[in-house]
């Protein structure tokens, strides 16, 4: 049984969730927390190793391979990582989950929601989130941000792709339960102000 809080950054490349996921990691231990810092695809030995595959620029992966490497990658990471943390009662923050696969197999790559909705749940066991956070900016900060950016295949995706993605992103989050839009255009400490207010708002922090 879940006993921890399972807390999920979404949102597209650049958009500044590793900073804020690290920034959150450090509040909650600092107020006595044990806390999981985790990210998808990845988060264990095997889903890094489906994760350099599927993210490796000018191998040719098929939108439904993609889907199920990133499917693949969900199962290991949700059983050996996330359920047997969160029963333990740590609070999980996870960079990307089901979301992501939605907005961009889904949205991006044109793969039909009900079948990536069904290998989502069977991925996950029907984990779900207790809060989802979707850091979305203005596109013209994604040629400006990263050190290593077109690094990955998804990265090098063209502009219609990402405005596929986005539109993805604000129509899911009006549908599911706990989720909420993060202005990314605002400075770091201002963001950093609204994702402690929505975790005081979800009594997962005092």
């Amino acid at each position: 049984m879940k006993k921890g809080k399972f807390i999920v950054l979404e949102g597209p490349d650049r958009c500044g969730k590793s900073t804020q996921a690290k920034m959150l990691y450090n509040q909650l231990v600092a107020r006595g927390k044990e806390v999981l810092l985790t990210r998808e695809p990845g988060g264990t030995p095997t889903a890094e190793r489906i994760r350099q595959i599927v993210l490796e620029p000018g191998l040719d992966v098929r939108p439904l391979a993609e889907l199920l490497l990133y499917e693949a990658s969900r199962a290991q990471h949700t059983q050996e990582k996330l359920l047997p943390a969160l029963e333990e009662g740590k609070t999980v923050i996870c960079e990307r989950y089901t979301m992501s696969t939605c907005a961009y197999q889904g949205y991006g790559r044109g793969i039909p929601l009900e079948t990536i909705g069904v290998l989502n749940q069977i991925a996950t066991q029907d984990l779900k989130p207790d809060l989802t956070l979707v850091f979305l900016m203005s596109d013209k900060y994604f040629t400006e941000r990263g050190e290593y950016l077109f690094s990955d295949r998804l990265e090098q995706e063209d502009l219609a792709f990402r405005q596929k993605m986005r539109q993805g992103y604000l129509e899911m989050i009006e549908r599911t339960p706990n989720a909420y839009l993060i202005n990314a255009d605002k400075n770091i400490s201002d963001i950093q102000a609204r994702v402690l207010q929505l975790l005081e708002e979800h009594r997962i922090i005092d």
